[in-house]
């Protein structure tokens, strides 16, 4: 089942054209098992963060190119094809249309974190490069192109909480989300996501049931406790870090629960309400520390 495509929405985006690439934060990541072909086969309950990077357009009618500009820009100097540049390609081809426009990545989530930066501003690529170039969402097969662009991109282009299975291809709706606050908390170390399946050991594990809702971010955190992200033990073996992230997050006074998302080292934390979230992410800066508190975005911050 596929999910429809949802525009977020944050204050950078009052240019006409412009996309935000929220942070996708896997509330558990269960590894279920591997095809003969080598990819991993996942079940994972996904959420996106108030935190984004930004997207623009700013010449429709340019030959195709990408400035990076913004606190993270760096990491990215050295990847003169990266995902923003492939999506537009993949999607030219795919339509049939030539790939146009003088692009400009705004890059304020840390690079190789595991909260789908890259995925994300692939997804924003696809999204505001359709409404640009005139492309209906029936016309191509954009969740074809969005796997063809990395596991996380189709749960990114839906951009609303929704449960991801197979080797991303599977995205469908989520339980309702409850209101609440999240935490974003990276310890300033890029952990490449292939080396931490490499160092994965142990048995695969089954597939969630998920009830049809959760009352209250207590009830989430929960529900939580019975799950894992199977790639944590493995992280933390590679970037000790994460482990003190995650102590660090769970002695804020008012977090219902931490773990790591994705291949990390990016952890994240639940809380009551986005206030007290904003206020734990104050309470965590450190030195060399990346950290974001605000809402926990939902289903109904999608239909809004």
């Amino acid at each position: 089942m596929r999910l429809a495509q949802s525009r977020p929405r944050s204050a950078l985006d009052s240019a006409p054209h412009a996309e935000s690439a929220r942070a996708k934060v896997n509330l558990y990541l269960h590894v279920t098992g591997r095809r003969a072909d080598g990819y991993h086969l996942l079940d994972s309950l996904v959420v996106f963060a108030e935190a984004a990077d930004t997207l623009a357009l700013d010449d429709a009618a340019a030959p195709l190119s990408l400035a990076v500009e913004g606190p993270f820009a760096a990491a990215l100097e050295a990847a003169a094809d990266n995902l923003v540049l492939r999506a537009a390609r993949a999607l030219s081809a795919a339509a049939s249309l030539p790939a146009r426009g003088a692009l400009r990545l705004r890059k304020t989530l840390p690079v190789a974190s595991g909260i789908g930066g890259g995925s994300a501003d692939a997804a924003a690529t696809l999204r505001l490069l359709c409404r640009a170039w005139g492309i209906a969402g029936d016309a191509t097969d954009l969740h074809g192109v969005a796997l063809a662009l990395g596991a996380d991109v189709p749960v990114c282009l839906a951009g609303v909480p929704a449960r991801m299975a197979g080797i991303g291809e599977d995205v469908s709706p989520a339980p309702e989300i409850p209101a609440g606050g999240l935490v974003l908390a990276n310890p300033g170390v890029p952990v490449p996501t292939q080396a931490v399946f490499r160092a994965r050991t142990g048995p695969f594990s089954p597939a969630v049931p998920l009830p049809g809702l959760w009352g209250s971010i207590a009830d989430l955190a929960a529900f939580l406790a019975g799950t894992r992200n199977d790639l944590e033990p493995a992280a933390i073996g590679l970037c000790p870090e994460i482990g003190c992230v995650l102590a660090a997050l769970r002695a804020v006074p008012g977090c219902r629960f931490a773990r790591m998302s994705g291949s990390g080292a990016t952890c994240f934390g639940l809380f009551d309400t986005d206030a007290e979230a904003r206020a734990a992410a104050a309470a965590l800066r450190r030195p060399g520390w990346w950290t974001h508190g605000g809402r926990l975005q939902t289903q109904r911050d999608a239909r809004a």
